[in-house]
């Protein structure tokens, strides 16, 4: 059965850091893009950072690039998102994503269920 499992949200002060995990299973990571995305109130679905399979390119949205890195490890099936420099704007539910290919494309056929990350003093 695919699955996608994120974890490590939490509350966090602005400047910290926090790192984010998505276990899969039920199929090998390695032949799939994983991606990002987060949704907080009243605002609009944004992509946060995609990881391709095929080269390891990865995809960014502006607004966190410097901030936050995406990896892989094939061996454990985990993809992490690391979250660094946070800030209130941040504060979101991020979710991780299976892509239908190996290429970052945004077209998700699978979702995690969601972990939520505050960034408050």
């Amino acid at each position: 059965q695919v699955q996608v499992v994120e974890s490590g949200g939490g509350l966090v002060q602005p400047g910290g850091s926090l790192r984010l995990s998505c276990a899969a299973s039920g199929f090998t990571l390695d032949d799939y893009a994983i991606g990002w995305v987060r949704q907080a109130p009243r605002k609009a679905r944004e992509g946060v950072l995609c990881i391709s399979s095929s080269d390891g390119r990865t995809v960014y949205a502006d607004s966190v690039y410097g901030r936050f890195t995406i990896s892989r490890d094939n061996a454990k099936n985990t993809v992490y998102l690391q979250m660094n420099s946070l800030k209130p704007e941040d504060t979101a539910v991020y979710y991780c994503a299976r892509e239908r290919g190996r290429y970052c494309s945004s077209d998700y056929d699978y979702w995690g269920q969601g972990t939520q990350v505050t960034v408050s003093s």
